[in-house]
């Protein structure tokens, strides 16, 4: 057993992870402005899936994009924008 003082504390894992989910959500929040992202609460308060609510309907065509992960909701955003992009050139 370790006898210097102050003994450092264990790292906190969700502490790193807070920090990377937040940091996605800003990147999330600046790349795709046409829809108010999120993180949902789970049943037992914490934080669970990703959710993008559309507010600009040039942005995309679903009111409400869910996923699990900052990734795949990414992914469905880029697929959503490209799905605007078509629906708008139809409509001409």
């Amino acid at each position: 057993m370790s006898t210097e003082w102050p003994q450092k504390a264990a790292p906190n894992p969700y502490e790193a992870d807070a920090r990377a989910a937040d940091e996605a959500l800003a990147q999330l929040r600046r790349d795709f402005t046409g829809h108010r992202i999120w993180r949902a609460v789970r049943w037992d308060g914490r934080l669970g899936d990703w959710v993008a609510s559309l507010h600009d309907p040039h942005a995309g065509v679903d009111p409400t994009v869910i996923r699990s992960s900052p990734a795949g909701l990414r992914e469905a955003l880029v697929h959503e924008a490209a799905r605007a992009e078509v629906a708008r050139v139809e409509t001409w």
